[in-house]
């Protein structure tokens, strides 16, 4: 069965999806410790989260990129994530989705949140031929997600780096077993009209 090319993908339960992101230890580790960020956690800049845990080692070099050698599992709450996804604006100018660009850039400097697709990635972290959701988080967004849409949060970079070393020993069934169960995420029918584009 072919993948569409825009589909949000990801571990999720009735009530939470999970998310990933990665820090320097300082942050990383206090994170995952206590269940919510610190305080040099800058909430006045946006923090992208990523619903894809391979997207994510492409993005951090399976933890080892300096600066995000903590890679974290967010879980949080399904109504947050409708919330971010309702009050977003696409990163990029789409002609026939936005009027005109100058639409567009009102559009995006007044939403709290924006998206961005880009390539999904296979083990070896090459480009798939559809793409994985970023939500950027600014703002009022941001303060949401750190003090009322976070569940849990958890370390997962032991997990990151042993995917990892099997898939540079070419262990490559043993390597899926250890990645989370992502699946096609439900959004109701048009909520991701705003947001995707041909």
């Amino acid at each position: 069965m072919s993948e569409p090319k825009h589909r949000i993908r990801a571990r999720f339960t009735d009530s939470t999806v999970t998310v990933y992101q990665a820090y320097r230890p300082e942050i990383g580790l206090p994170a995952a410790r206590d269940g919510r960020f610190p305080a040099v956690w800058k909430r006045d800049r946006m923090t992208w989260i990523k619903p894809s845990f391979l997207w994510m080692m492409y993005r951090c070099g399976w933890g080892k990129k300096e600066g995000q050698e903590t890679v974290l599992a967010v879980e949080i709450s399904r109504e947050g994530f409708a919330w971010a996804l309702e009050h977003a604006s696409l990163s990029h100018y789409v002609r026939g989705l936005h009027p005109d660009r100058a639409s567009w850039q009102r559009e995006l400097r007044r939403a709290p949140t924006r998206v961005q697709w880009d390539p999904e990635r296979d083990l070896h972290l090459q480009a798939l031929p559809y793409r994985s959701l970023q939500l950027g988080l600014s703002g009022e967004a941001a303060g949401r997600y750190a003090d009322e849409w976070i569940v849990s949060i958890t370390d997962v970079t032991e997990r990151a780096h042993d995917v990892h070393e099997l898939v540079r020993s070419g262990d490559l069934d043993a390597a899926r077993k250890l990645l989370p169960d992502e699946r096609p995420y439900p959004v109701p029918d048009g909520a991701l009209a705003h947001l995707t584009s041909t």
